[in-house]
C-alpha cells in the first residue's frame, strides 16, 4: 500500500531532479523511494562501505526484468569475448 508523503526541497533541487527522472523515464517518487529503501536497508549498510563514490550514487538507478539472471549474463558476455 502507497501512502501520500510531502516534502520541502530548494526549488532549484527539484527542477533538476524533474529533468534527471525524465531523462531516465523514471517518476521522482520512484527514484525517492529507491533511495529510502536503500538507506533504510540494513544489509546494504554494510554493502555501502565497500563501494566507491561513484558505485553507490549509481546503485538502484538501474531496473533489471524480474527474470534477470546476473550470473547466466556474466557467463553469456565471458563466453561471447573469450571463447568467439
Amino acid at each position: 500500500m502507497n501512502q501520500k508523503l510531502t516534502l520541502t526541497v530548494s526549488e532549484s533541487v527539484v527542477r533538476k531532479a524533474k529533468r534527471y527522472a525524465k531523462r531516465e523515464n523514471r517518476s521522482l517518487s520512484d527514484i525517492v523511494e529507491n533511495y529510502l529503501k536503500l538507506i533504510t536497508n540494513d544489509e546494504s549498510h554494510a554493502d555501502n562501505k565497500l563501494l566507491t563514490p561513484i558505485a553507490k550514487a549509481l546503485r538502484g538507478s538501474l531496473k533489471m526484468p524480474d527474470n534477470f539472471n546476473y550470473r547466466e549474463e556474466l557467463d553469456n558476455r565471458l563466453i561471447e569475448k573469450y571463447l568467439k
